[in-house]
């Protein structure tokens, strides 16, 4: 907010170069703004705005740059200072940014770093791509079980700054395995002389190193921590995980599924950097796999051909009745999505969504079918569209709104549990793809009703 308000000045400033009021003005800023403003400035003036930054803020600042503006304002800076900002960043940080880098680029950075942080980045960096070992820290305050609260305000005090956060402190026992993890506050209310055991309610939760990213999402939502610790499958503690990083990944992940309930590939990158054909790429697949399945809308209405030859006014329905469906499929598809995302259900819930969406599209398509009874009734008496068979053709629609919305529902809720059931990304039953699938069906129900509800008067 800062910088948004501030940036004119701060434009100004730089064209003057007048880089002594602007580093007075800077100083006071909190990173996150400061980042917002380098983000915001031509390329060539990145790297001036950063260069007078002071070091430690300068690290900061540059941690909450995103990727890209990143890598532009390494590509401006001397070996040197991209040597103090590498061993500088958090090591979760720095490992968002190699592993976004070509392998070339990324061996010379590793280069740059001296061989304790060299070690830690190439550890984080070998875990599996989407683990919570990619996301964590090994920057936290360990405690021995049998050390008195004194002992820990000391320690803290000696090392705490070496820490991604002081909120928890976490206890192990001499081989490292993991004990506890206690709040700080329960230490700075505790006697000095009390010891950790004392304190140790000997309940806690942790993630594994090896666990999926949107475990740790999942965690921390359920348990509203500001950080978790990760173990090795033998319970040493080895990490941490910050609520900042995962919220990340939360953010990652809600885009994929949005992206992929829209018809397309998950684009990767942001929509503003990506290049014009990795957009088509990403989107001719899905584009082209419903075009195909739209070819059974039309082989589907070739199939009734005879039906539409006698009574011509069925195919000025047909567009109502396939929208109706398909985005009442959409819809179910895409709430079962998201309540699926959130852990709101799960597949055991079928019967559930099934009765659930039965009984949703009934109701849905009763209101569908009034409005459409009413719309036909109203263009009979004003204009005589329909003939003399008007009220049948009135509830050939009614009915086929009624089935066809009730389908759509019952398909856009199941497919995405089935793809789960399966072990695919249910995100991938995109609204598109339903609403194609329900449009070849949906012409059936209405032309099978049509023949019903018309025989012996238009068929």
């Amino acid at each position: 907010m800062i910088g948004q308000i501030l940036q004119p000045e701060i434009k100004d400033l730089i064209d003057k170069r007048d880089f002594t009021s602007l580093k007075e003005v800077l100083i006071d800023w909190p990173p996150a703004d400061i980042a917002e403003v380098i983000e915001d400035l031509p390329n060539y003036e990145q790297a001036i705005l950063f260069r007078i930054l002071p070091k430690d803020l300068a690290t900061d600042t540059f941690e909450y740059l995103d990727v890209d503006t990143q890598i532009d304002v390494l590509k401006a800076m001397g070996n040197e200072e991209v040597t103090s900002i590498l061993n500088d960043m958090s090591p979760d940080d720095r490992t968002a940014l190699l592993e976004e880098l070509p392998a070339p680029i990324m061996k010379q950075l590793l280069m740059l770093l001296s061989p304790e942080e060299r070690h830690v980045a190439q550890s984080l960096l070998g875990y599996n791509e989407n683990s919570v070992g990619r996301l964590m820290t090994p920057d936290y305050i360990a405690v021995k079980e049998n050390w008195t609260v004194q002992q820990v305000l000391d320690f803290i005090r000696r090392h705490g700054k070496d820490s991604e956060t002081l909120n928890i402190v976490y206890v192990v026992n001499e081989k490292g395995v993991l004990l506890n993890d206690i709040k700080i506050r329960e230490f700075l209310l505790a006697p000095l002389d009390q010891t950790i055991n004392e304190l140790d309610d000997g309940s806690y939760v942790s993630l594994k190193v090896e666990d999926d990213q949107e475990t740790a999402v999942e965690m921390f939502k359920k348990y509203d921590r500001i950080a978790l610790p990760v173990t090795d499958n033998s319970g040493i503690l080895i990490g941490i995980v910050t609520v900042d990083d995962v919220l990340d990944v939360a953010e990652e992940e809600a885009t994929e599924d949005i992206q992929k309930i829209g018809g397309v590939e998950a684009l990767d990158e942001p929509y503003s950097t990506i290049s014009v054909l990795g957009m088509i790429k990403k989107r001719a697949g899905w584009l082209s796999l419903l075009f195909v399945g739209e070819m059974f809308t039309a082989s589907a209405m070739g199939f009734f051909e005879h039906e539409i030859n006698k009574a011509v006014v069925l195919a000025l329905f047909v567009p109502l009745i396939i929208s109706s469906g398909g985005n009442s499929g959409s819809q179910a598809a895409t709430l079962v999505i998201r309540a699926l995302s959130l852990g709101e259900i799960t597949i055991r819930d079928w019967w559930f969504i099934m009765r659930r969406e039965i009984i949703s599209g009934l109701i849905l398509g009763i209101i569908l079918a009034v409005i459409g009874f009413f719309r036909i009734s109203l263009w009979q008496f004003s204009e005589h569209l329909y003939g003399e068979y008007w009220f049948v053709i009135g509830l050939t629609v009614s009915f086929s709104l009624i089935g066809v919305v009730m389908w759509g529902t019952l398909v856009g809720s199941m497919f995405p549990l089935l793809l789960k059931k399966l072990g695919f990304d249910p995100a991938t039953s995109s609204a598109p793809f339903v609403a194609t699938l329900v449009d070849v069906t949906g012409l059936m129900i209405y032309f099978y009703l049509a023949i019903i509800f018309l025989q012996g008067s238009l068929l």
